[in-house]
């Protein structure tokens, strides 16, 4: 099977595990049951992952994907947050059904341990490819501390922000891509202040 196919049926499952996560429950649902949605045997599911709640993953990862990418498209010239808040290529490349399955995944994440970690492990994953990107960005190496530190507030922002908007959805309340792009960017904001060139000042006493 080639990488692309593999991935494309990984999706497919992460998908269909998402739906019957949020229609039956985490617990209510089995191996067995998503194996079934995609016309799959158990067996070869658990070839592709090693739990059921890690059958989410692929889903949540496209958001940090679509994050990853939107910052190596930063223009010079123009901050990050200003960046984030008017580049609508990162609303594109997540549909909105697979935005709203990570948005409900993560509201369930709450109460779900298993999703929990799964949810933070994929942004641990992240920190490493930020880091990259924040070092080709200031001309440093990937392994300098405040480099990794940057990327570690970078994944943090994004986390945190999509948290907030999934509790928003979660109580019934649905904010628009531009409503999203801005609390990303104030999140951003918050996470570089003084990290990427913008003054600071020092704490009083």
């Amino acid at each position: 099977m080639s990488e692309r196919r593999r991935w494309l049926q990984r999706l497919e499952i992460s998908r269909e595990a998402v739906r019957l996560f949020r229609e039956h429950g985490v617990a209510e649902t089995t191996g067995e049951d998503i194996a079934d949605a995609v016309g799959l045997s158990v067996r070869t599911l658990w070839r592709y992952f090693r739990s059921k709640e890690s059958c989410v993953e692929p889903v949540v990862s496209l958001t940090t994907d679509a994050f990853v990418e939107t910052l190596r498209r930063w223009p010079a010239g123009r901050s990050l947050e200003e960046h984030l808040a008017t580049d609508h290529r990162l609303r594109e490349q997540v549909s909105p059904a697979d935005s709203d399955a990570t948005l409900a995944v993560v509201a369930l994440s709450r109460r779900e341990p298993g999703l929990r970690a799964l949810w933070l492990v994929v942004y641990e994953r992240a920190e490493p490819v930020l880091a990259q990107v924040v070092a080709d960005r200031l001309g440093r190496s990937p392994e300098d501390l405040a480099v990794r530190v940057q990327a570690a507030t970078l994944a943090a922002a994004l986390r945190i922000t999509t948290e907030d908007l999934a509790a928003d959805l979660a109580d019934g309340r649905r904010r628009s891509d531009d409503e999203g792009g801005e609390r990303l960017s104030e999140a951003v904001r918050a996470a570089t202040h003084g990290v990427l060139g913008d003054a600071q000042e020092p704490f009083s006493s």
